[in-house]
């Protein structure tokens, strides 16, 4: 899909938002679902590019995007057309056979991010498990058996028990204890205190470009290259945990290359499968230390989502596809800036298509609520921040609906707000 084509097929998209969606029975009941994430009443049925349409035939705006994991939108033709002629040809061979779907995407991710060997995996928590495995195996062999590693507080590495111990949100503390030991949290952005944080014991430091769930907070150019000065320094790994910022979500294939460093071993999920299971574990130099039977999985690398994922990322390294990325990003920066401004609201971060908007107050929740009402959807990472992770193939018009629809979120809010101090 060329840049012409993406244009054309965007359009077409927005050209069809109107049509009348399939309506489903309503009455079906939540009940027997273990309690997880709040999920608001919708129940969506259909989804095309930038919209999605629940069981009433509404439409709604989607600035989320499964948590950025539609890099393509809902149902692209490109997926479709992958996952459907691969599943009539071969779904799972069994993760202990070669197929030519792995070999073709382990091959892609390592001549276009210059990394030695790809993993293929389900989720990006596992690609994180992945990146904590190989870090102390190559510990033992390296470091004399160093196992430690320091990650940032504010920290989402994944909900997987490795990955959970690794992060460093708050509400994570409280939670299954004891936690795996061997991690240990120092402050984001904060150069000395990972120099003082590093011991004997340290064998890799592992952070994300931008902390996404800590309310879209990039790393400074200075800090990220202090780390790896410092990684270089005293002999151990950086890991870079791209799952959210990989894949061309902040207008480059890898966040990395936005900062100019380069890390030891970097792990991608989310938008490498397009809305499939799919991450990737990528190693470089010694960090290839990984032998037979240390990583494995019954999914792994299976041809179905091997398809689904060699089809975004030749669509994602297709000319034009992340200036469109970069272009589509600054418009939609300019936008929130321009409303937090008129609404008294806060900074605006990120980066590409990943962007954070801090509000005046804790109104996250509220605003995404109100949002809802005028069928805008977006996510709340923190109580006074709104995330936003569209499509990487989102139009200039959508982004354009999007600020119309905030801004009346916006309104709602301020007027019930105003409501609730005169009663």
């Amino acid at each position: 899909m060329n840049l012409f084509n993406l244009r054309r097929n965007t359009a077409a998209l927005e050209s069809s938002v109107t049509e009348p969606a399939p309506v489903e029975p309503q009455g079906l009941s939540s009940a027997c679902l273990m309690p997880s994430v709040e999920r608001p009443l919708q129940q969506f049925v259909r989804g095309q590019g930038s919209w999605l349409w629940d069981s009433t035939g509404r439409a709604y705006l989607d600035f989320t995007q499964g948590g950025a994991v539609n890099s393509l939108g809902h149902s692209p033709n490109v997926l479709v057309k992958a996952l459907a002629s691969q599943a009539q040809a071969l779904i799972n061979p069994g993760a202990g056979f070669h197929h030519r779907g792995l070999l073709r995407l382990s091959n892609l991710l390592c001549e276009r991010t210059g990394s030695d060997q790809a993993y293929l995996l389900n989720s990006g928590s596992e690609a994180c498990e992945g990146a904590i495995k190989l870090a102390r195996k190559w510990g033992q062999l390296h470091r004399n058996g160093a196992y430690r590693i320091i990650t940032a507080s504010q920290s989402c590495h994944g909900r997987s028990f490795g990955a959970l111990s690794a992060s460093g949100k708050a509400e994570f503390e409280a939670l299954f204890e004891p936690k795996l030991p061997g991690f240990c949290k120092v402050p984001f952005n904060d150069l000395p205190a990972l120099h003082a944080a590093v011991d004997s014991r340290t064998v890799a430091i592992m952070l994300e470009p931008i902390q996404g769930a800590a309310g879209v907070i990039p790393a400074t150019a200075h800090y990220l290259k202090g780390v790896e000065r410092l990684c270089r320094e005293l002999g151990i790994l950086l890991i870079l945990d791209e799952v959210q910022t990989g894949v061309g979500r902040c207008g480059a294939l890898l966040a990395e290359e936005t900062y100019g460093v380069r890390a030891d071993i970097v792990t991608l999920g989310k938008g490498l499968g397009g809305g499939v299971p799919l991450a990737a574990l990528l190693a470089r130099g010694s960090a290839c230390c990984s032998e037979p039977g240390e990583l494995d999985g019954s999914h792994h690398g299976n041809a179905l989502m091997s398809a689904a994922g060699l089809a975004v990322l030749q669509t994602v390294l297709e000319p034009g596809f992340i200036d469109h990325v970069q272009d589509a990003g600054r418009h939609m920066r300019d936008g929130l800036s321009r409303l937090s401004g008129r609404y008294q609201q806060g900074e605006v971060r990120g980066q590409g298509l990943l962007w954070g908007l801090n509000l005046a107050d804790d109104s996250a929740a509220e605003v995404v609520g109100a949002a809802l009402q005028e069928g805008l959807l977006l996510n709340a990472p923190q109580p006074d921040c709104l995330r936003f992770s569209p499509a990487l193939t989102v139009s200039k018009g959508n982004i354009d609906e999007m600020l119309l629809r905030l801004a009346r979120a916006f309104a709602r809010v301020r007027t019930a707000q105003l409501q609730r101090s005169l009663d």
